[in-house]
């Protein structure tokens, strides 16, 4: 087993160690996660396992406000994942569909108030498309979401369709600025997680693809993709449906960031706003020689979603950005109350989505929504011996806290030689 610790990387970062009064009393310090242990193996961990068919990959979940039964793919548990059998959900939503389309779910919340599910579906509805084609280029043009309602803790599917907002909109149309077929709305990757506010209402983090004046995909920041982030607000209805409306739409400046926003993380904060953390990118082409700085962004609604704030750098808490590459992030809010977000931070500015590691968590400041710096943990990174396997990446990660143990269960790949070889971890971090 191998523990990795943030001592290394704060150095080379010149990360000093400031104190930050959020929730806790004066003078108390707050204190990093502790790694209790790291276990590699070679394959995917039950808790990783593909969520409802996903094969994206996602964390398992918690079915109900208590008790340790979780649902991870066609697999549950009611012992808190020490052992597994196959149960799939019904009913079954891909048998019967034309060959080509997709439905892919990528992330789920249970809210334990009402007692419901809810899974969020990247869908694709293009005849013959090649199944073996990952991430097909026609997607940025068609894909759409659709959702998933369990209203018996995970074992049937009560109701599922597409996502339209209300008002004078279908599923060709479902929110402002989309058309299907010329522009697509979807989620990024796995922190991309719905959260139930504490009014109840839900809020979907998507991205959408643009559309120009002459009707084509726009591109304003000539990188590999450009998308603005798209937040889907939802009120359940008696008949397990929901009511959905569009959020604010939060855009970048194409000067600074050159894909977009991209891949948007949500948590709600203590006193009732919503904090978000956003992918970012600087791989479009340096201009005079000079790379953008590469950030993740952070933008906040004070009125449950509807606005957002113009988003800027993810900074730590005396005010200093850090590097980022252009990959996946995720805020996670622990049963303690206190909020932590898990992604790359990079020592030099990278370039576009690399280097994927170190993968690295701290905790974010719940009022200036900003990273505590004495709370870094470095969670994994390059080694001598990946040098000899290829490119390493670190990313696609999820994670899940354990009813029983409190410990957060992180668990993700660690793939090599561009995506060619892997194995897999699941590290469990305690939190006071």
């Amino acid at each position: 087993m191998t523990i990795f610790n943030s001592g290394k990387l704060a150095h080379l970062l010149c990360i000093i160690g400031i104190v930050s009064i959020s929730s806790r009393a004066v003078g108390q310090p707050p204190t990093a996660p502790r790694i209790v242990s790291r276990v590699e193996s070679g394959e995917m961990p039950g808790l990783h396992a593909t969520i409802f068919g996903s094969a994206s990959g996602a964390s398992g979940i918690y079915l109900g406000a208590t008790g340790t039964t979780l649902r991870s793919g066609d697999l549950i548990s009611n012992d808190n994942g020490r052992t597994w059998r196959t149960q799939p959900m019904t009913p079954d939503f891909y048998t019967g569909l034309p060959k080509g389309y997709r439905r892919n779910p990528v992330t789920s919340v249970s809210d334990h108030k009402t007692g419901r599910l809810l899974t969020i579906v990247n869908a694709l509805d293009v005849p013959d498309l090649d199944p073996n084609i990952n991430e097909p280029p026609i997607a940025l043009n068609t894909y759409y979401l659709r959702y998933r309602v369990s209203a018996d803790k995970g074992r049937t599917w009560a109701k599922e369709g597409p996502i339209v907002v209300k008002g004078k909109f279908d599923a060709l149309h479902p929110v402002p600025g989309v058309e299907i077929g010329k522009n697509s709305i979807f989620l990024g990757d796995l922190g991309c997680i719905p959260i139930v506010t504490r009014n109840g209402h839900i809020l979907v983090p998507a991205q959408a693809t643009l559309l120009g004046q002459d009707g084509k995909l726009a591109n304003p920041g000539g990188g590999y993709t450009y998308t603005d982030v798209v937040i889907l607000i939802g009120k359940w209805k008696r008949d397990h449906s929901i009511e959905w409306t569009m959020g604010g739409r939060v855009q970048a400046d194409p000067a600074r960031s050159s894909r977009g926003m991209i891949e948007p993380t949500l948590a709600e904060l203590p006193d009732g706003r919503i904090m978000m953390v956003m992918r970012g990118s600087n791989d479009a082409k340096p201009k005079d020689g000079v790379r953008l700085p590469g950030h993740k962004w952070v933008s906040v609604s004070a009125d449950g979603g509807k606005r957002w704030s113009k988003p800027e750098p993810f900074c730590f808490d005396d005010g200093s950005p850090f590097f980022s590459p252009s990959a996946m992030s995720t805020l996670f809010r622990h049963s303690s109350g206190r909020i932590f977000w898990f992604g790359n931070i990079s020592e030099r500015n990278p370039e576009g989505n690399l280097p994927r590691w170190p993968l690295m968590m701290a905790e974010v400041d719940p009022v200036s929504t900003r990273l505590i710096r004495s709370t870094l943990v470095t969670l994994d990174t390059e080694t001598e011996k990946d040098k000899s396997r290829g490119r390493l990446d670190i990313s696609h990660f999820s994670m899940l806290e354990d009813r029983e143990t409190q410990e957060i269960i992180l668990t993700y790949p660690r793939n090599h030689g561009g995506y060619k070889e892997r194995e897999w971890v699941t590290t469990r971090l305690a939190v006071k």
